[in-house]
């Protein structure tokens, strides 16, 4: 299918529990290591987590470009209880954005799924892009923990200039498939400046708006099991756009997903869902607003009113009351802060609460729920892609989908035209965790033993033994 879319110093974390596969002093068959039970640790099979991660960009995929199709629709504006879509809009004519001059989208003509067929190919998105050039750093320096300057060589040698690109948009201006605080960073970069500081208030002032979410999720599942080792592969990736409690949020996110391995798709999948997102919320600053916006949507979603309504109540206490510390609305942005981290944040909540464990109606509802929509679809859809693997989500939409990605729709500089595929992806991402395993979670000399083995033994993360990678 054709895709064609437009739109506006480290710090020291989590010393490790670091446990032995066997014993690192004695040689272990590869077969006899998977089959060991080991106290204090997770088992997870190299083949089983590939499949997840095919999963992961499949279900990312599907949510990115569905969202779009929504994107900056329904902002509130007009009321106490503002203008947005509802469960009704499904398969309905789909309304232009704040910037569509009219125009509903291209994608689709109503809202509804926009996907790519199994002779299709997947075309990146500012959702997808930079995740996918951190991935080849990672893989290509066996260095998980990227340091300031390979994010910015990553980012220069990858992303367009201005001046250097071959896109345009509608009206004829240079695109590069930036926008606010990932463009702000990103003109910092080519000045010398490197992160933490391109994401610091002083130098961006874009730095609470919801870039570093679209940019951070996968670390999560770079380190399965472990949120510690997630957020602290991620800490910097996430402070090159954020900083504060939108940094928090992003940080939120990379949780979830590293918790999400944990999942057991036998069972019922709600419960577990709540269940980490309560654990990924402990690790916000309890007196800021993103911990305060999590207990008011799960409030709201445990009192039974319909996802509309709360959607509508989170309008209406943040972005008009301006409660808990949430003062956007005071700045007097475009859009009023639609592009925000925190009003998305909450509205990501509602279809998270509300998809009841069904990745469909998940993204149904972040597609429909207003905002920056495709923002939230693609997290979750990546989320429960994760979960589910490839061919749970094959089968969830009874379906089957094209593997391969076109990165080149908004990157540059990557091996073959910049085709890749799912399956290709997952063996960058299967690479990269072995190392994580063996620089972060494991003594000294037990690559020896990892070795040619078919899984890993995810030492269990232990809070008492925070501390510094």
């Amino acid at each position: 299918m054709r895709f064609s879319y437009s739109k506006m110093g480290f710090i020291p974390l989590a010393l490790m529990l670091v446990l032995a596969v066997g014993s690192a002093a004695l040689p272990v068959a590869a077969a006899d290591v998977c089959r060991q039970v080991s106290a204090g640790s997770s088992l997870m099979y190299k083949r089983d987590y590939a499949d997840k991660v095919h999963g992961f960009w499949l279900g990312l995929s599907i949510g990115n470009w569905t969202g779009l199709v929504t994107e900056m629709d329904k902002i509130g504006g007009e009321g106490p209880a503002g203008v947005f879509y509802t469960r009704d809009d499904w398969q309905a004519e789909d309304q232009p954005s704040i910037w569509g001059q009219g125009i509903p989208s291209e994608l689709s003509k109503t809202i509804d799924w926009v996907v790519a067929g199994e002779e299709d190919i997947w075309g990146s998105d500012d959702d997808s892009d930079i995740e996918y050039i951190y991935l080849k750093l990672m893989h290509d320096t066996k260095q998980p923990l990227l340091s300031a300057e390979q994010v910015r060589n990553g980012w220069l040698s990858h992303i367009y200039t201005d001046a250097g690109t071959p896109f345009k948009t509608a009206d004829g201006k240079p695109e590069n498939f930036l926008w606010v605080s990932n463009q702000q960073a990103f003109d910092l970069m080519q000045q010398g400046v490197l992160p933490p500081f391109t994401g610091m208030p002083a130098y961006n002032p874009h730095y609470d708006m919801i870039d570093a979410q679209l940019t951070t999720e996968m670390f999560g599942i770079l380190a399965p099991f472990r949120p510690d080792i997630a957020s602290a592969l991620a800490y910097l990736p996430i402070r090159t756009t954020a900083y504060g409690e939108a940094a928090d949020i992003a940080n939120f996110y990379v949780v979830m997903h590293a918790l999400a391995a944990g999942i057991d798709t036998s069972k019922q999948i709600q419960p577990q869902i709540i269940q980490i997102a309560q654990k990924a919320r402990a690790e916000l600053p309890p007196n800021q607003y993103p911990a305060k916006m999590f207990d008011f949507v799960l409030s709201l979603y445990q009192s039974g009113i319909r996802w509309e309504e709360a959607r509508d109540k989170l309008y209406q206490r943040y972005q008009l009351q301006e409660e808990d510390g949430y003062e956007i609305s005071r700045k007097k942005l475009y859009c009023n802060g639609c592009f925000a981290a925190g009003i998305n944040f909450a509205a990501s909540l509602v279809s998270l609460f509300y998809g009841e464990g069904d990745m469909l109606e998940t993204i149904k509802i972040a597609v429909l729920a207003g905002w920056d929509s495709d923002n939230p679809a693609a997290t979750w859809g990546g989320l429960y892609g994760f979960i589910l693997g490839k061919r749970g989500v094959e089968h969830a939409f009874g379906r089957r989908f094209s593997a391969k990605f076109n990165i080149h729709r908004t990157r540059k500089g990557f091996a073959n035209n910049g085709i890749d595929d799912f399956d290709n992806m997952a063996k960058m991402a299967t690479a990269i965790v072995d190392q994580v395993v063996i620089q972060h979670m494991q003594p000294k000399g037990v690559e020896k033993v990892m070795a040619g083995t078919q899984c890993w033994h995810i030492p269990l993360y232990v809070p008492a033994t925070a501390g510094a990678l």
